[in-house]
């Protein structure tokens, strides 16, 4: 399989990345922005792998990414990159022009990219969309975090009309919901706070990306009939 993955070369992406590359008969695109030295000891170690640096806010590198896309002939897009600095603050202090912001750096380049995705595989009349959404958006958001988890809302209702647009064109778009997981990006997160997160987790450990990349390689190997679907991954603390 082709495929691409956003973000794809620290923290959760990185996991992804080498999780599609111990398959040596795929060939797996990644895209970074700051983590160039992540990208080529990935490149080092899994030879079917290939980066493609992309800040989403720029413009220049998005048009970049969208013309390769083009010649990549994809099988799999896997939705992955957030790339604004999660800073907890309660949303009546949040300065509005923050959530345009964010909304501007990480979903519609992620609308972009699946754009053009979606194009290929419909003249292909095939392909799977995985989309890495939040387990906040079932269980309740933690305080401070009310444009991150805004954005993860969209895009998950965005995933269900790419399913539903799509499903005969042989196009599957699912996501994958994950619980808290410690990585760069929640690297600012207090100590404290972890432990408390672990000492009431019922299985007393917090989800690691290893664990997120083994479900979004089943997604990018299942059938078509699994579509619109989205895996909640929080150890089953919601159920009813």
């Amino acid at each position: 399989m082709n495929i691409l993955i956003t973000g794809g070369a620290s923290g959760l992406g990185k996991a992804i990345t080498e999780t599609l590359a111990e398959n040596k008969k795929n060939t797996v695109y990644f895209t970074y922005s700051k983590s160039e030295e992540k990208a080529n000891k990935i490149k080092t170690i899994f030879e079917n792998t290939i980066s493609i640096k992309c800040d989403f806010s720029d413009s220049s590198e998005l048009q970049s990414l969208q013309d390769q896309i083009k010649e990549m002939d994809l099988d799999v897009l896997i939705n992955n990159a957030y790339c604004s600095k999660i800073n907890q603050m309660h949303f009546h202090k949040c300065p509005p022009i923050d959530f345009l912001s964010d909304f501007k750096d990480n979903i519609i380049p992620t609308i972009i990219i699946t754009q053009e995705v979606i194009k290929l595989f419909r003249k292909k009349k095939n392909g799977k969309i995985v989309t890495i959404l939040s387990s906040y958006l079932s269980n309740v958001p933690p305080t401070g975090l009310s444009s991150y988890v805004a954005n993860k809302a969209y895009l998950g209702k965005l995933t269900k009309s790419w399913a539903n647009e799509n499903s005969k064109f042989n196009i599957a778009s699912n996501s994958i919901s994950p619980s808290f997981m410690q990585t760069g990006l929640t690297v600012d997160v207090d100590e404290r706070v972890v432990e408390q997160m672990i000492l009431n987790h019922p299985n007393k450990n917090l989800i690691t990306p290893k664990e997120v990349a083994e479900a979004v390689m089943f997604l990018a190997n299942a059938g078509n009939h699994i579509n619109g679907v989205d895996i909640l991954m929080n150890a089953g603390v919601n159920i009813k």
